[in-house]
Parts: structure tokens; sequence; C-alpha cells
């Protein structure tokens, strides 16, 4: 999906907490043992599965309010977990693009609590797409309201209660309160725009799904594309 300036100045949450695009990472250390597939590390912005010392890395830049990256999560995103990640041999990183209030509501969510539920919250947004994009689609002006004005946290909320974002995470097993307590975290909220805004600039990003192979852009937005260039790397 290409990315619209006119919509993100339009959705702008507040000059505090500046809207940009996707998130940075650093690697932190290996650690013991071979269980690649089942291996998740929290980055500097972003979540890595497998392994992160892998000589082949990939890093998909998303965003939820994205129908592509909602498809590429419905297809590639588990291809790449079950075919490429066990191996060792590439490690896969996906960091969020900030579009909107609703693209941070959603990262924040998937990012809440225990950094090791970041995979299931992820697949659990992105697998009910289809019905909370409609949501917003169709959101009244009174909604719409909502999600523009008051403070930071009273907006966010407001978006998780319309969409049904509450009752995705509910199911994941959090509790209301442990949900707005990170809508509320300005400082998370702010880290995640703000290094959105620097890999923007780094790499000069310009639609969602985005990806970087060992550091290059790649002409890829779907898994068709993507695959055989896997391939040709491995």
């Amino acid at each position: 999906m290409t990315i619209n300036t006119g919509i993100l100045k339009a959705l702008a949450l507040a000059s505090a907490v500046p809207l940009a695009i996707a998130a940075g990472a650093a690697d932190k250390p290996i650690l013991p043992g071979g269980n690649w597939a089942g291996m998740l590390t929290e980055t500097e912005g972003g979540h890595l599965f497998g392994n992160p010392q892998a000589k082949t890395k990939l890093v998909e830049f998303m965003s939820y309010t994205c129908s592509h990256c909602a498809h590429f999560a419905q297809t590639g995103d588990g291809a790449i977990k079950i075919a490429y990640v066990p191996t060792g041999r590439i490690s896969y990183e996906i960091r969020h693009l900030i579009r909107d209030p609703v693209d941070l509501t959603a990262a924040l969510l998937t990012q809440c609590g225990d950094a090791k539920k970041f995979g299931g919250n992820h697949d659990a947004i992105m697998y009910r797409y289809d019905e909370w994009i409609e949501k917003a689609r169709t959101a009244t002006r009174a909604q719409q309201s909502r999600w523009q004005f008051g403070s930071l946290s009273a907006r966010l909320q407001a978006i998780a209660s319309d969409l049904d974002f509450y009752d995705i995470m509910e199911r994941r097993g959090y509790t209301r309160a442990q949900l707005d307590k990170c809508l509320s975290d300005e400082a998370q909220a702010r880290a995640i725009a703000e290094t959105s805004a620097a890999d923007v600039r780094k790499y000069g990003l310009t639609g969602t799904p985005s990806f970087i192979l060992d550091g290059t852009l790649l002409d890829a937005h779907d898994w068709n594309s993507l695959e055989p260039q896997l391939k040709k790397a491995l």
C-alpha cells in the first residue's frame, strides 16, 4: 500500500506523538540452542524470528491498516516461519510502519506485555483484519471524533473499543486493565513513531509491505515476488 502523506497529516495524533512509518532494529546476542523455529528476539524497534546471527536477514516493514500486509501475513508470513526460519540460515524481523492512529493502536497492543507474545498478538490482529478494517471504514462521525480529540490514551482506547481490538486481545489472555496500561504508554508510542520515521528516511520506504534483504530494499511487495529472491539468497 502506498504511503499517503495526506492521510498521515489528517490523522496525526498530536505534535508530541509524530506519526511516520516503521521501526528500526538492533540484534541482541544469540541465545544458546538451535530451536530456531521457536525463537523470538525483541529488537530495538522490532521482533525477530529465528537465529539472530543468521547469515541472511530479512526485514518486513508492515502496516496494520494495509490490506496487502494482511494478505502477506496470511500467506508469506507462515511460509517463511515454516520453511526458512527453522534452518537457522535466515532470520525474519517484523517492524511497524505507522501510517495513522489505528496503526499505532494495533502496534502498541501487539507489543503489550511479554515480548514473547508478539508473534501470537500480531497474528491475532492480522487474521481478523477484514472484520475490524470494515468497522474502521464505516466509522461514524462521532467515533472518528473520539479517535481524534482528547488525551492520547483516550483516543487509542476509543479505537480499540470501536474496532474490537479489546475482544481480540482478551481472547489472547489479556485483561482490560493490562491493555489500557499499554495504550496509555506515551513513551512507547513516541518511540514507535520516531523509529518509524527514522527508517523511512534511512531506507527510502514508500509503501507497505516493504522488504529489506541483507540491507537492500527489494522490488517485492508480496510472497510471489519475495520467495524467488529468498531462494536465490540462500
